[in-house]
């Protein structure tokens, strides 16, 4: 028995999620996800990661902590919404920086704002942190907030695009940022650096330099018709001055943000702003702060995923997706990128020792869960103490290539299941990435193929057109041609597996969310080769989605304006008459990703037009499913289908949803 054989095992699995390297590279901090005890939950938690000893707890709390970063000296800085124990103030809804010494004892509350603090970087006793702000005047905003809250006006009036991102409604409030001193009694001298940013600083990233006197920071400008741009701007600490840094009409400059440790330069992605004929493209993107001269680097990586610097300043180190990999990269500012881990695993969250001898990240895999690792500049990787001990996978894992019908390799991953051979063939899942833009290239949670494993079915992993990590001709192939472009792929890396001897091509299915949903929903209405199809949060009406998701400046780039071509020769919904295929449809209510009308829309015209079909549908969930019983759900519902329409067992409704 492993924990994939009992789902409500597998949610159980507590999850590294971050890393920090102290100052004086004797310990990793990471942030530690956790069932709570009513198990209906999870919890966080900051873990001691000694590198010549076990891990340790360093904090509890019922509400949590993250986003921890070391000060200068060597102290913890974390955000929490836990009340402060010397006081018990705090409303458990808003959180606060707190600090945990280097020395040892309780931590302290040591800054709080009325629209609580978020994100925070921390240099020298610098701290620039951002906080959600209602217009008007700042210093009644406490009173404010509360006359709202207590007159139960729930109301927002919004002026421009967008109104709402991923699960939560923007406004009324909006991101500002603030600086201040670390001193004994918390943070002192506190004062805001962006008065009045309008929407600039939605979402956005900063880095602070080295010295503390200048915060890097994405800025989105306002523009007509709804569209949105990203630049860079460097913001004087101190006066609160800010100077244009990198900007152009054509391009995106966002996060990952890196200042080099001498404080002269700033690495970043430079995204290009598609187009319905011209790709999207990122790029590691490497300027003088001074200046504002800047270029490209290493050409032939994918976008970055995570970038740090070396100790000397001479180079970054960079995690891109690479074949089905995410290999760490050593980028020279005055020569060519080389590979420096030859593993298949995928790293990020990379910190680099004082003396640029290590490097220490994240390390894992579609068989192996994130765990901290070092890794020699030489390319030696040693795993260190986990405080989440790595769960045993029950099967094999091996690679799968095939030919594309334009003669480009399209390669996957395979999970096979114990004992598969070709006296017991395993049923097929095909499983496809959402993105489109992504790779299967790391663990997931969230789409666990060894569950799927566990009970009996090999599961299929590809990267077809538009997946990083192949050149940017992957991508190129599939702009703007999504259905049929992607199921070539798919088809021809199916059939590939389906050559093997441990595999049933009697017995198959496929499933996939958002963009993976979307590709379910296309292969329903043009293959009847699966036995069973699950589509999760996932497009349909191609029209109707376009100007109701979140993003929808996003969308249109690609495909254009509503009622454009693209939306009459690519969207599902048109080869509804030709789906014969049992479907499960899966959504949550708060997706507004792929908002809730996409399944409404879909398990109507199902119902309507009589193709046998059920609806797993979620009041209280986003774009994914997180919350455990929800997750065991999810997964028990799904092998029940598959079982009954793959497997030729009897239909048994899961308890779970019963």
């Amino acid at each position: 028995m492993t924990p994939f054989d009992d789902i409500r095992d597998y949610v159980a699995i507590p999850r590294v999620s971050s890393l920090k390297l102290s100052p004086d590279g004797s310990r990793l901090v990471s942030v530690v996800q956790a069932l709570n005890p009513d198990g209906t939950s999870y919890g966080t938690a900051l873990w001691a990661i000694p590198l010549d000893a076990e891990p340790y707890r360093l904090t509890r709390s019922a509400k949590g902590e993250a986003a921890a970063e070391f000060t200068a000296a060597g102290d913890l800085l974390f955000t929490s919404a836990r009340p402060d124990p010397t006081t018990e103030d705090g409303d458990g809804e808003t959180a606060a920086l707190w600090l945990l010494p280097a020395a040892g004892g309780e931590a302290r509350r040591v800054a709080e704002r009325p629209g609580g603090i978020g994100a925070f970087r921390t240099a020298g006793d610098t701290v620039v942190f951002a906080s959600d702000v209602l217009d008007g005047d700042e210093a009644d905003e406490a009173e404010r907030r509360k006359a709202r809250k207590d007159a139960g006006i729930s109301a927002i009036l919004h002026e421009s695009y967008p109104v709402r991102s991923w699960d939560h409604d923007l406004g009324p409030g909006r991101p500002r940022l603030f600086a201040g001193r670390l001193g004994p009694d918390g943070l002192e001298q506190v004062r805001e650096l962006t008065p009045d940013p309008g929407e600039a600083l939605r979402e956005a990233d900063f880095a602070l330099t080295p010295d503390g006197r200048t915060v890097i920071t994405t800025w989105r400008p306002p523009l007509p018709a709804g569209e949105r741009r990203a630049e860079l701007v460097a913001i004087d600490v101190e006066s609160g001055e800010r100077r244009p840094l990198f900007a152009d009409e054509g391009h995106d400059f966002t996060g990952p943000l890196a200042v080099s440790p001498d404080g002269a330069r700033i690495a970043c992605v430079r995204e290009r702003i598609a187009a319905p004929d011209l790709p999207t493209r990122a790029e590691l993107w490497i300027g003088d702060l001074a200046s504002g001269q800047a270029r490209a680097y290493a050409p032939d990586l994918a976008s970055p995923m995570d970038v740090v610097w070396a100790p000397d300043s001479s180079s970054v180190y960079v995690a891109a997706d690479h074949q089905g990999r995410r290999p760490v990269f050593r980028v020279p500012l005055d020569g060519e990128a080389s590979r420096l881990t030859a593993d298949d695993a995928a790293y990020l969250a990379l910190n680099v020792s004082a003396d640029g001898a290590s490097l220490y990240a994240l390390r894992s895999g579609i068989a192996l869960a994130p765990g901290p690792a070092r890794i020699d500049v030489t390319g030696e990787i040693t795993d260190l103490p986990s405080p989440a001990p790595r769960p045993e996978v029950p099967g094999t894992l091996t690679e799968v290539t095939a030919t594309a019908d334009d003669g480009v390799t399209v390669r996957g991953w395979l999970v096979l299941p114990e004992g598969a051979g070709a006296a017991d063939p395993a049923p097929l899942l095909l499983w496809i990435h959402g993105g489109p833009v992504a790779s299967w290239n790391d663990w997931q949670w969230r789409w666990q193929a060894w569950i799927m494993a566990a009970h009996g079915y090999a599961v299929l992993m590809p990267d077809p057109a538009l997946s990083t990590g192949y050149g940017q001709g992957m991508i190129d192939r599939g702009w703007g041609d999504w259905g049929p472009r992607t199921m070539a792929d798919l088809d021809a890396i199916v059939d590939a597996a389906l050559a093997r001897d441990d595999l049933d091509a009697a017995r198959t299915a496929a499933m996939g969310g958002s963009f993976g949903g979307y590709m379910a929903n296309w292969i329903a209405g043009h293959s009847d080769r699966y036995r069973a199809i699950v589509t999760h949060a996932s497009l349909w009406h191609l029209d109707q989605f376009a100007g109701t998701t979140d993003g929808a400046m996003f969308w249109q780039r690609e495909f254009g304006p509503p009622g454009a071509e693209r939306y009459s020769l690519l969207s599902p919904h048109l080869a509804l008459d030709k789906i014969t295929t049992p479907m499960l449809v899966i959504h949550g209510d708060k997706d507004y990703r792929v908002p809730i009308g996409e399944a409404l829309r879909l398990w109507w015209d199902l119902r309507r037009t009589g193709v046998e079909s059920k609806f797993l549908y979620f009041p209280d969930e986003n774009h994914w499913i997180l919350k455990p019983g929800n997750v065991v759900a999810w997964y028990e519902t799904v092998l029940a289908f598959l079982g009954h329409h793959v497997l030729g067992q009897e239909w048994k409704r899961p308890e779970s949803v019963a």
